[in-house]
């Protein structure tokens, strides 16, 4: 595994005052403002096709929805259930091109037991057995291979406990296995993408407040200084989420919530699956248990619907905490108690507006404006991207690109994303036979290289960051080490504690530990900022 780093793709604090300042008095292809999933996939794919980009953001690199997801890839086996077999096909297209090209070291396939209890039917069972089966059918319809992405199967009530040993003996009957694709953390993916569309020649600008569009660009502010300037562009992608609206008045969402809790380490020992929870008179939606590397685990989600202003960082009610503990307590052993919930989180999904709860509105995505030939008029020059999810953000950036290169009349080639690998990634890996008759993936390869830890969340730059990991190993919380902080702020785009400890670590979904990692985060911006070598 090659120890260098492709400079081109790095993001740090000089950069990005260099860029604000080149922002300021040159004209842009396209602005792209939000650094969501679909925001930074939109940047990566204009620069991608020789466009000059400029990104902005009023916060950080995944400051909204798409840190706070299930972390699933999946193939749309819940919309097949609502008989919307367009987007489930998109879905497993995009979950393949994650697996097999742009991100396997990000995106990997997970199994998941849905417990045959006494509260699911025979009939429900087979019911959920076929959906499965047509989920498999999705994934070869998406040319998936099946090293990557096993076929579902039946367990006994043994080989389910073997997976989740805190399931309640009684009336367990056995256990339905199925496999679909998750990210080990979402908040990466896009620090990925952002660095990919940087090393294409996207200008990155994070803490920079998009204030109003012009029809010539935008107006914007640097929220560190407070200093106002034009960024000009000749046509603006609105890839914002639940905020969209503040900045295109044509934009109508009903933003839903979905909150997870955060159980704290050792709470669930053994759980090797995720697991698919029937909610009780919901039909076919099920909640989520799922593993995490550092021992922790996340349970949701909510689906409740939001009304009013949309806050920059939701919060978790406690409603929603106490409904997922009752869902959890149902079907465990050993119950688990409200001090066992170590913190919690909620996301808002940027949902277009519909008829019905927001259960049942559609995850599909529209464009909407930049109309070829009305080119000039007011608004026309903003192309917004609304709706979807984290599964589909490439289709849905291409989507727009393509809308805005066409409003703009600009010379590009065509999307190039769904075969271009973003930044540290590694060769796809398979899933094997193992153990236990369950296949589990092959071995990492790491070798003699950098610990699997590392290779899980760095992928092809995991050797580049063992220096510093081992020039200031102190571990912050979360199997998170100094070093890493360090590589974060000078490589990542961190600019402050909470760039690193909130979303390019997931050290701070738990309060104490975020407390307790504020000094080396601190302690490793002072060290990015004097560009003291390791070690100094």
């Amino acid at each position: 595994m090659d120890s260098s780093i492709d400079i081109r793709s790095s993001l740090n604090a000089p950069r990005r005052r260099a860029e604000l300042a080149r922002s300021a008095e040159e004209t842009a292809d396209v602005l792209v403002v939000g650094l969501g999933a679909t925001g930074a996939g939109a940047a990566l794919d204009a620069a991608a096709r020789g466009l000059s980009v400029v990104a902005a953001d009023a916060h950080d690199l995944a400051f909204g929805t798409s840190r706070w997801s299930s972390k699933l890839i999946h193939g749309g086996l819940r919309y097949l259930a609502k008989g919307e077999v367009g987007i489930a096909h998109e879905s497993a297209v995009e979950r393949g091109v994650l697996l097999r090209h742009t991100a396997p070291h990000l995106v990997r396939a997970h199994p998941y037991v849905l417990p045959l209890t006494g509260d699911v039917s025979r009939a429900r069972e087979a019911a959920v057995m076929a959906g499965y089966r047509l989920g498999d059918a999705l994934r070869a319809a998406a040319r998936t291979p099946r090293p990557l992405l096993p076929g579902p199967s039946r367990l006994d009530a043994a080989r389910t406990r073997r997976l989740a040993p805190f399931l309640s003996p009684d009336g367990l009957r056995g256990g339905l296995l199925s496999w679909d694709g998750r990210l080990l953390d979402d908040a990466r993916l896009v620090v990925a993408l952002a660095r990919t569309a940087a090393a294409h020649g996207a200008r990155i600008l994070t803490r920079c407040r998009v204030l109003e569009l012009t029809g010539r660009g935008a107006r914007a502010r640097d929220e560190l200084t407070g200093e106002e300037f034009e960024i000009r562009a000749r046509v603006v992608v609105n890839a914002t989420g639940v905020w969209a609206g503040g900045l295109d008045p044509r934009v109508r969402l009903r933003p839903s919530r979905g909150t997870h809790l955060v159980l704290a380490p050792g709470t669930l020992p053994g759980l090797t699956a995720g697991l698919h929870l029937p909610i009780p008179g919901a039909g076919n939606r099920f909640a989520l248990l799922l593993p995490q590397p550092d021992g922790r685990a996340y349970a949701g989600l909510t689906d409740e619907p939001v009304d009013g202003p949309v806050p920059d960082v939701p919060e978790a009610p406690e409603d929603d905490v106490r409904a997922l503990l009752g869902l959890l307590n149902a079907v465990l052993d050993v119950p688990l108690p409200r001090e066992a919930v170590a913190g919690a989180y909620a996301g808002l999904r940027p949902l277009l507006a519909g008829e019905g709860g927001t259960a049942d509105l559609s995850r599909r995505h529209a464009v909407l404006g930049g109309e070829r030939g009305r080119w000039g008029a007011r608004g026309d020059a903003v192309v917004t991207v609304v709706g979807g999810k984290l599964t589909t953000y490439r289709r849905m950036a291409q989507d727009a690109v393509d809308r805005a290169v066409s409003a703009a009349g600009l010379g590009a080639g065509p999307c190039r994303t769904a075969r271009l690998p973003l930044v540290g990634a590694l060769p796809a890996q398979g899933v094997s036979g193992a153990a236990d008759g369950l296949p589990t993936r092959g071995a990492s390869g790491a070798g003699e290289g950098p610990p699997a830890r590392l290779v899980e969340r760095y992928g092809a730059e995991a050797a580049a960051v063992l220096p510093l990991v081992r020039a200031y190993p102190e571990e912050v919380g979360a199997g998170v080490t100094a070093g890493e902080l360090l590589w974060s702020a000078l490589h990542e785009g961190a600019l402050d504690e909470g760039d690193l400890l909130d979303r390019r670590t997931r050290v701070g979904l738990v309060a104490a530990d975020r407390a307790a990692a504020l000094p080396a985060a601190r302690a490793m911006l002072a060290r990015a900022a004097a560009g003291e070598p390791p070690g100094a």
